[in-house]
């Protein structure tokens, strides 16, 4: 007998913990590119994407016939044990794919988290510091050093410290917050004159649009300047793109909207279009420092995951996802602009491609962030049939994270919910 939405959530309540996310207590039963089936039947459009996991769409066809294909072969050798050539014909396509310059390795892995951890691994191996810089308002994990990198305290640091020592975090300029570029580089100044000394910070860490910080965007010339900066000082830019990469902003990787060439990019969850996977690519100069057995894991570079991957690249090149995220893009940012001419409560929209956020505050006003109001938007369209999800240090944006292969009217339906739900909940509020 089928279990209902209200029985799975019963059940879980008792078997699932507490601190793990419950967006919406909904359960899925079939996924299709940009619509999701719940197990009573309902149909909602995806405007998550499993949290920018899925850029090719759900159960992209090309990606389920690759995964089909290589469970008939093998699922796990473990390749430390007994490698196999998908990794490495996947490791050549993502060195070359990378906008860096010199010769460029590829490192596997299961999560971002662990990507994360195994940048600053061989920042620290190949620099031999031991100091890293990161940003306020950065997202890079939660494993203990991801959430030490991490710039958000709630709901991801409070009460699990204390964390790794050796991390500084700066202010990401971000005009609407008020931070300019010139006001964060002379914060990584007073760093370095008060904390500690740039011949001892092995990396800075930033993602070139925040993700989970509310989707700001790092100038061309703030990142620019904290290439020269790196440079000057010998310090690893790692580029974080875990959220931000594979088209989502229509460029491969978001850093390149800047021309700036990282030294190591992090990657993960639209890589494998649904399956597990992370990867690690950058400089070889900074990977020839780590002996054998340093780097790796069991379950690193999964060869269905693997499978995946090499079918997501070639629906990037084969469905032009760039030029998609762009035309995304443009149809939802025109959407809102008009929509906040509407609501009042529509601070700001802005985006790289199909990475776009709204910030919902009080009247228009910047200073007065409406978490109350973003938290009763994601629960209403949630029950009219379309899954958001909110970030931002306040807790006050909307992220659109769009599959990229959506139709657009599909698209187009979701924002007619989205127009809907806003002028719902806004009368509600003004009604109370």
């Amino acid at each position: 007998m089928k279990q209902t939405n209200q029985q799975w959530q019963s059940r879980r309540e008792q078997a699932v913990p507490h601190g793990v996310g419950n967006a919406l207590p909904v359960y899925i039963e079939k996924a299709k590119n940009a619509e999701l089936w719940d197990v009573e039947g309902k149909r909602y459009i995806d405007f998550a994407s499993g949290i920018a996991v899925l850029n090719t769409g759900h159960n992209h066809p090309a990606v389920i016939d690759a995964v089909r294909q290589q469970i008939e072969k093998f699922t796990h050798p473990c390749f430390q044990v007994t490698p196999y050539g998908n990794y490495i014909e996947l490791a050549e396509r993502l060195n070359k794919l990378v906008p860096i310059s010199e010769p460029c390795q590829t490192l596997f892995l299961t999560t971002g988290a662990e990507a994360v951890e195994n940048a600053i691994k061989v920042a620290r191996i190949a620099t031999g510091r031991s100091a890293i810089i990161a940003f306020r308002g950065a997202f890079h994990g939660r494993t203990l050093l991801g959430m030490a990198l991490t710039g958000k305290v709630q709901p991801y640091k409070k009460g699990y410290g204390p964390f790794p020592a050796g991390i500084y975090h700066a202010p990401y300029p971000a005009a609407y917050l008020g931070v300019s570029d010139t006001q964060a580089l002379a914060s990584l100044a007073g760093i370095f004159a008060a904390d500690v000394s740039p011949d001892e910070v092995a990396a800075i860490i930033i993602e070139p649009v925040q993700g989970e910080g509310g989707f700001y965007a790092a100038s061309p010339s703030f990142m620019k300047q904290l290439r020269a900066l790196c440079d000057k000082h010998g310090i690893v830019l790692i580029a974080d793109e875990i959220q931000s990469g594979f088209c989502r902003t229509g460029k491969t990787f978001a850093i390149e909207h800047s021309e700036v060439e990282p030294d190591l990019i992090t990657m993960a969850k639209s890589l494998a279009g649904g399956f597990p996977l992370s990867a690690l690519v950058g400089k070889k100069s900074l990977f020839d420092k780590a002996m054998p057995g340093g780097l790796g894991g069991t379950y690193a570079g999964s060869p269905v995951a693997i499978a995946a991957a090499l079918a997501v690249t070639d629906v990037i090149e084969q469905e032009n996802l760039n030029q998609k995220a762009q035309e995304i893009g443009e149809l939802i940012t025109h959407r809102l602009h008009e929509m906040a001419e509407q609501f009042d409560c529509i601070g700001d929209v802005r985006g790289y491609g199909a990475m776009i956020a709204m910030e919902l505050v009080e009247a228009r006003d910047s200073h007065r962030p409406n978490k109350e109001l973003t938290q009763e938007l994601v629960k209403e369209a949630g029950k009219k049939g379309l899954v958001l999800l909110s970030c931002g240090v306040r807790a006050n944006v909307i992220r659109f994270l769009v599959p990229l292969t959506a139709e657009k009217e599909i698209v187009n339906e979701g924002l007619n919910i989205l127009s809907s739900c806003l002028e719902l909940v806004q009368n509600t509020r003004l009604t109370k």
